[in-house]
């Protein structure tokens, strides 16, 4: 089982994260894949820090297997960003567990809500995001050409007054 690790966005175990998103943006949505990648490294690493943020990492064996981010949305909500799965690592609910363990994070630093939003080439994200009891604000019968906005209350923190 690989081992849950906050981390900032500057430590090198994130590199695989960056680099592989950057790899399927690019594959998926035809953009030039340093552009992408540039994005990616260079969104500013303070967005995903605490107290506002956070970084996650699933490490196994010292390597990154699966990760994601949330930032600040707002007073009252958190937005996830870069939910990832290494190839090799798919299938296995890594992604479900990340993701559970950004919405937790983010209920425990107050946050009361999560936001996110997933490219129309993806649809495995937005199959994780319906399976996980996001809402989806689109049309989920149409076919995709925009980024597609989910929504998903988050409940009190254990031991939250």
């Amino acid at each position: 089982m690989p081992e849950s690790v906050w981390v900032a966005q500057s430590d090198p175990r994130v590199r695989p994260l960056l680099a592989d998103l950057a790899r399927e943006y690019s594959t998926r949505y035809h953009r030039v894949l340093n552009d992408v990648h540039f994005e990616l490294r260079e969104y500013p690493a303070d967005r995903f820090a605490a107290p506002e943020g956070g970084l996650l990492l699933l490490v196994r064996d010292g390597h990154a297997v699966a990760g994601g981010a949330f930032q600040r949305y707002d007073g009252e909500t958190a937005e996830l960003k870069r939910i990832w799965t290494h190839r090799a690592h798919r299938g296995r609910g890594l992604a479900r567990r990340v993701v559970a363990e950004l919405e937790a994070e983010a209920a425990h630093r107050g946050y009361r809500r999560i936001f996110l939003t997933t490219g129309p080439n993806q649809p495995e994200a937005r199959g994780l995001y319906l399976a996980t009891g996001y809402t989806p604000h689109f049309d989920v019968d149409a076919v995709p050409t925009t980024r597609l906005p989910f929504s998903k209350a988050l409940p009190a923190p254990v031991g939250a007054r």
